[in-house]
């Protein structure tokens, strides 16, 4: 927390009166004036994910699947050493198997080695959404000193498709956002050849980096339309 500092401005002036031959000065007493208040930030904050899917046959009618859906939320609270997920990195085996399963681990796991190296925080899991277009909520917890969130979730089906945030700041410029609203383009994990919602597995050898995905099914015409909506609102 920044320290609170209250600011004084000293006001001088002085006014001189001539009195027949002779010249005499008042000086006017200094006056005080403070400054705005400053609301000091708290330690602390709480947050509510809101996660609405909104990808169907009706925004993404290419090849689209009879049942589509995400899988759980999975993530945490961390700074700025640590990185979960990078676009252009490679995907470890955490990213992979959520991307690829819809698995919660070996993220989580990934997540509690860097709690334990005091680079993460609070491992954050959330529902999945079984039908879209669909809703979950994800209350949790932030701290100035870990106010970084990194947030998940399996396109499915899919080869090794997904959505989320990576890194973002809840405490940007010393100040506790209200709320950040995300639009969620799919990201390809790099670690299967898949080229459809239902294709066979397919391993990449060798893996390739974590990139937007621009081409068919979900980005005909080179750009996905989003495929839903990450909500961060303050509540506390």
């Amino acid at each position: 927390m920044r320290p609170f500092r209250s600011a004084a401005v000293l006001v001088f002036a002085a006014a001189v009166a001539c009195d027949g031959g002779g010249g005499r000065s008042t000086a006017i007493s200094p006056t005080q004036t403070p400054s705005p208040m400053i609301d000091p930030q708290p330690l602390t904050a709480t947050y509510t994910l809101t996660f609405d899917a909104t990808w169907s046959r009706r925004t993404h009618p290419l090849e689209a699947p009879s049942n589509p859906h995400f899988s759980r939320l999975i993530g945490g609270t961390h700074d700025a050493r640590a990185t979960f997920w990078a676009s252009g990195a490679l995907a470890s085996r955490g990213i992979e198997a959520m991307a690829e399963l819809g698995a919660t681990s070996p993220l989580d796991a990934e997540v509690e080695s860097a709690i334990a190296a005091g680079t993460a925080q609070h491992l954050l899991r959330g529902d999945s959404i079984p039908r879209n277009p669909g809703r979950t909520t994800l209350a949790f917890t932030v701290s100035q000193s870990h106010s970084f969130v990194t947030l998940v979730s399996m396109v499915a089906p899919s080869p090794d498709w997904f959505v989320g945030v990576a890194g973002l700041d809840l405490f940007a410029g010393g100040v506790w956002a209200d709320q950040i609203a995300i639009s969620l383009q799919p990201w390809d994990a790099g670690t299967d050849d898949g080229l459809s919602f239902e294709s066979e597995n397919a391993d990449a050898v060798p893996a390739k980096p974590i990139s937007l995905i621009t081409t068919p099914p979900l980005a005909p015409a080179g750009q996905a339309a989003p495929l839903g909506t990450f909500t961060f609102q303050r509540t506390g």
